[in-house]
């Protein structure tokens, strides 16, 4: 009986956080008290304090004040007169410990930050108005609401995921190296997600076009154009290597030039492919763009390589009127050559030279193999995506792979990657960007959850540039014809992307 009523008596009427002025900043109440009042008692407090004499409570006819000064600040418990003073400060020498628990430093600003998690743990040991059994590190752990059980369920969760993972990467291996061998076999290969390369053979049709005349038997070989010497024209020359004469700055005037999507047709990717910086009185611009469509389940649909070399003359002494090319000699020598050659090339003006178009269904010709695989999971859909680069001559800059996405299911959770990527939440859409993709950065991978069906990642759209062309033709020389003396020309080239896509 005596127990209970002592019990009875010791009660917490509020915890306050206040300034030496008495200004709540954080205040607690564990009975039933109205806002006015507590900051009545708070900004009662330090008027009861005498001046240069030590306490550690103060009390008035109603209430007691037990407080702790902590620095520029006050932690005080306000309780009823007939409470246990021995209890009250055993409690509160508690709560001024919790305080550094969660600020660094002893500030209004820091106390205000970090005001709910004070409050929480104040709750941890008052309830009621009384005081819990319970100590620091009690508190911490109640706080925290640390869970062996759900640690134990997240490691599962995650062991799983991993598993679900590499099951999923050791099955498309399982299924490429069965179609490889069906391929080396002779038969059908059997389909699967995404596309790759294929050593099967198919008829592949490739046309070169000069401005007059259409051969019958296109080849893809060095080209020139003579002069003669009263016109002082020229020759062209087209070589099957590769000329680094494109200059790889896609910057201009401290802009930044950046291909982030996929959508983009080649005659917005060719305005960040800046011409050289010295450009002689004859230029020659060397254009490709492929049109490229595949299926998910493997097979090169369509692919189509549409090229063209460009001359500009602006040296007015030497180029006039307009240009009939000799099919003839192209045909037997590889050389453009003006039919007439008492006539010029036209000045300041771009003229087409010469035309080719390659097209086939040969996957062994894709430059740029992209597999996405995506699987249903318990959560949504987990989608691995890799690329492979075929022809390993070829340097593609400014690469995104732009894969869509469900709407209305949030941001995907991004695994393993290469490169970087960017979520567009308005277009729903997620970019893989890769800067460079060649022969020593020939594959890679993405790899991400997400909410949503198979189809809803399809069709993934791939966009790039590049310095070297898909046909490999470039000009080999320029040349008067009288006297084959050579005449400085400058050069660019430019191989970017018309519609890449996988259906």
């Amino acid at each position: 009986m005596f127990l209970t009523s002592l019990k009875s008596l010791q009660v917490l009427l509020a915890a306050a956080v206040c300034t030496k002025a008495g200004k709540a900043i954080v205040s607690r109440q564990f009975v039933e008290m109205t806002r006015t009042r507590v900051e009545g008692l708070l900004a009662a407090f330090p008027k009861l304090m005498n001046t240069g004499k030590q306490h550690t409570f103060v009390e008035t006819e109603s209430v007691r004040y037990v407080y702790q000064p902590l620095e520029k600040l006050y932690m005080v418990l306000i309780t009823t007169k007939n409470s246990n003073i021995l209890e009250d400060l055993e409690t509160l020498r508690l709560f001024s410990r919790v305080i550094p628990e969660y600020c660094r430093v002893l500030e209004e600003s820091e106390i205000s930050e970090h005001c709910f998690d004070i409050i929480f743990a104040f709750d941890e040991i008052v309830a009621l108005g009384y005081r819990e059994n319970v100590n620091l590190a009690q508190i911490r752990t109640f706080t925290e609401m640390d869970s062996h059980e759900e640690k134990v369920f997240r490691a599962v969760r995650e062991t799983q995921e991993r598993e679900a993972k590499a099951e999923m990467k050791r099955k498309a291996k399982e299924l490429q190296r069965a179609r490889q061998d069906a391929e080396r076999a002779g038969k059908k290969s059997p389909g699967f997600g995404g596309f790759g390369s294929s050593g099967m053979s198919s008829v592949t049709s490739a046309t070169i076009i000069t401005d007059t005349i259409e051969p019958e038997k296109p080849k893809v070989t060095p080209a020139s154009v003579r002069y003669d010497g009263s016109s002082k024209a020229l020759k062209l020359g087209v070589k099957g290597k590769e000329v680094d004469n494109f200059v790889d700055k896609l910057k201009s005037e401290g802009e930044n030039i950046i291909i982030s999507s996929a959508g983009r047709k080649a005659s917005e990717a060719s305005k960040v492919l800046q011409p050289p910086v010295n450009i002689e009185s004859v230029h020659l611009r060397v254009e490709e763009k492929i049109s490229l469509t595949c299926g998910r389940d493997g097979g090169l649909q369509n692919m189509e390589v549409l090229g063209m070399i460009t001359l500009k003359v602006t040296d007015d002494t030497i180029y006039y009127t307009h240009p009939h090319v000799d099919k003839k000699l192209f045909t037997n020598e590889s050389l453009i050559v003006l039919k007439n050659q008492d006539k010029s090339f036209p000045l300041n003006s771009d003229l087409g030279v010469l035309k080719w178009r390659l097209q086939s269904t040969d996957e062994s010709l894709i430059p740029l193999t992209i597999n996405c695989w995506p699987s249903e999971s318990g959560s949504g859909c987990d989608v691995n995506i890799e690329y492979e680069l075929q022809d390993e001559g070829l340097e593609l800059n400014d690469v995104v792979i732009t894969i869509p996405l469900p709407s209305g299911v949030g941001a995907p959770v991004v695994g393993d990657l290469d490169g970087q990527y960017s979520h567009d939440s308005r277009k729903n859409i997620l970019e893989w960007s890769l800067p460079v993709i060649d022969e020593k950065n020939k594959s890679g991978s993405l790899e991400f959850s997400i909410d949503g069906k198979p189809n809803d990642f399809f069709p993934v759209h791939v966009s790039f540039v590049s310095k070297r062309n898909f046909c490999d033709i470039q000009v080999a020389k320029v040349t008067y014809i009288e006297g084959g003396s050579p005449v400085r020309f400058s050069s660019e080239t430019s191989f970017v992307v018309d519609k890449y896509e996988i259906l």
